[in-house]
C-alpha cells in the first residue's frame, strides 16, 4: 500500500495537461473486441484501471503494439474466447469495473462472455441491471454461477429491439450500443446516456462502419452491420482532471493555467464552479485560474443557501461532487451538496470534519458546507483514500492546510489519476510518495 506525504500550504504556479479521459478510455478500449481489424487509439491515460484493462485484452489474445506512453494499436482478430473459462480470466476481471464493458462487444461478436463480479470503488450500489436487461431485449440468455461469482451469457445471433432504459446509465448504454452495432436489424435504445464519452464512443463505431442516428441525443437508432473495420481515434481530455484543477487552483490560491481542455465538451461544468465563486478565463483552448484570495459561494436569486446536485449528462457529472464540497470548505457561505447516485460518497467528510472544515453531513446523501472564508486554515492529518474522487478531493484539501498530511491507500488516486504528484510537484507542490 502506498502513501502520500503532503506538505500544504505552498501556493502553486504553472501549466499542466489534463490526461485523456479515463471514463472515455475504458469504453474505446473495449470496442477495439469488436473488430477483426487494426485499431488505433491516442491520448490513452497511463493509470491503473486502463493499464489493467489493456493486459485483460493481451491476455485475451489481442495483439498490442505501444507507438509511446498514451497511443497503442490494437489487432484483435486472434481473441481466445474461452480464456473466459479459466481462472487467470476471473483474477483480471475481477480486480477493475472496467471488466463489465467487454460484456457487449464479447456477446455480440462471439456469442458468449462472462463477467465476474466486479472491483471499481466502494461507494455504495451501482447496480448491473441495465447491462443486462438491455443485453436480453437484444436476445441474449444471462444466468448466474454461485460457485464463482460470476454472471453467464450466451447468444446465437443477437436481433434489434425497441428499449426504454429505465436507468440512463452510461457504462449500461455503451455495452448495449457496442452489441447493437453488429446486431441484425434495428434497435432503439430510448433514455440513453448522452455523455460527451458516448458521442465519442458512438463517432468511433460509425468510422468503423455501424450505423448510429441520434448521437448527442437520449435516442440512439442502430442498424445493425455485418462487420466493423479498423479506425483511427483520439480520446479527450479527462473533464474531471480539469474539475479538479480548477478546485485546486482555489483551494491553494494559485495561479495555474489548464492547458487543452476541449472547453466545447465541457458542458456545465465551468458554471457549477463559478457558482462557488471561482473566477477563471477561457484563453483559445485553455482555462486560466489567476491566484484569487477569497471567492464567494452564490445564493438563489431569492437569497436562500445554494444547492450543488448530481445529475446525468448534460447536468452536472457526480464524480466533480467531491471537489465542488472540499473547495466550499474554504469559501465565504455555505452550499449544500446533493450527492444522489451513490449512498457511500460523503462519507469522506470526516476527514476534512478532523481537518477542520465545517460540514454537517445530513444523510448519506447531502452534507451542508459552512465555508470557513479562510478566516480558519485546515490542519494536516492522516487519512486513508476510500475511492479514486474522494482521495484526490482530500489531496486538494491536504495541499492547502497548514503542515503535514499523509494519505493512506493512494492506489485508489493511480486508479484515476495518471502520475499526479510529479505533475503537481512541478507546479510547486510539496508530494512524497512512500510505499
Amino acid at each position: 500500500m502506498g502513501t502520500f506525504i503532503v506538505e500544504g500550504g505552498h501556493r502553486l504556479k504553472g501549466e499542466i495537461t489534463p490526461q485523456g479521459a479515463k471514463n472515455e478510455a475504458l469504453q474505446i478500449i473495449c470496442a477495439v473486441l469488436l473488430t477483426p481489424e487494426k485499431v488505433r487509439i491516442e491520448n490513452i491515460p497511463q493509470i491503473r484501471d486502463v493499464l489493467k484493462l489493456i493486459e485483460l485484452l493481451k491476455a485475451f489474445g489481442v495483439e498490442v503494439e505501444k507507438h509511446d506512453p498514451h497511443t497503442y494499436t490494437f489487432d484483435a482478430k486472434n481473441v481466445d474466447i474461452d480464456f473466459i473459462n479459466k481462472p487467470e480470466y476471473f483474477e483480471l476481471a475481477g480486480q477493475l469495473r472496467g471488466s463489465i464493458m467487454t460484456l457487449g462487444p464479447l456477446t455480440t461478436r462471439f456469442g458468449k462472455a462472462i463477467i465476474p463480479r466486479p472491483g471499481g470503488d466502494k461507494i455504495g450500489r451501482r447496480r448491473l441491471d441495465t447491462h443486462f436487461t438491455g443485453l436480453k431485449k437484444l436476445g441474449a440468455e444471462f444466468s448466474y454461477d454461485n460457485t464463482s461469482q460470476s454472471f453467464h451469457v450466451k447468444a446465437n445471433k443477437l436481433k434489434g429491439n425497441y428499449m426504454l432504459l429505465e436507468e440512463a446509465s452510461v457504462t449500461g448504454t455503451a455495452n448495449i450500443l457496442m452489441a447493437a452495432v453488429l446486431a441484425e436489424g434495428e434497435t432503439t435504445i430510448y433514455n440513453a446516456a448522452c455523455e460527451p464519452y458516448l458521442q465519442q464512443l458512438s463517432k468511433m463505431l460509425v468510422s468503423m462502419g455501424a450505423n448510429i442516428q441520434g448521437i448527442g441525443s437520449n435516442k440512439l437508432i442502430i442498424n445493425g452491420v455485418n462487420a466493423l473495420g479498423g479506425c483511427t481515434h483520439r480520446m479527450l481530455p479527462d473533464m474531471i482532471e480539469i474539475g479538479s484543477f480548477i478546485g485546486l487552483a482555489a483551494m491553494t490560491q494559485s495561479e495555474i493555467r489548464i492547458k487543452n481542455v476541449g472547453y466545447e465538451h465541457l458542458g456545465i461544468i465551468p458554471a457549477q464552479f463559478k457558482k462557488l465563486g471561482i473566477q477563471f478565463e477561457k484563453q483559445n483552448d485553455d482555462i486560466f485560474v489567476p491566484a484569487q484570495e477569497l471567492y464567494e459561494i452564490e445564493t438563489f436569486i431569492d437569497g436562500s443557501i445554494m444547492t450543488i446536485s448530481d445529475a446525468i449528462w448534460p447536468g452536472f457529472t457526480p464524480d466533480l461532487l467531491s471537489i465542488a464540497l472540499v473547495v466550499a470548505t474554504q469559501a465565504k457561505g455555505s452550499v449544500l451538496v446533493h450527492q444522489k447516485m451513490f449512498e457511500s460518497r460523503l462519507f469522506f467528510v470526516d476527514k476534512l470534519i478532523d481537518m477542520g472544515a465545517q460540514i454537517i453531513l445530513c444523510d448519506p446523501h447531502r452534507a451542508t458546507v459552512i465555508g470557513l472564508a479562510r478566516k480558519s486554515q485546515l490542519k494536516g492529518i492522516s487519512m486513508t483514500s476510500p475511492d479514486i474522487r474522494a482521495g484526490v478531493s482530500l489531496l486538494i484539501a491536504a495541499l492547502s492546510a497548514k503542515g503535514t498530511s499523509k494519505i493512506h491507500q493512494i492506489e485508489q488516486i493511480d486508479r484515476g489519476y495518471q502520475f499526479i504528484e510529479q505533475r503537481l510537484t512541478a507546479l510547486g507542490a510539496k508530494i512524497t510518495r512512500k510505499d
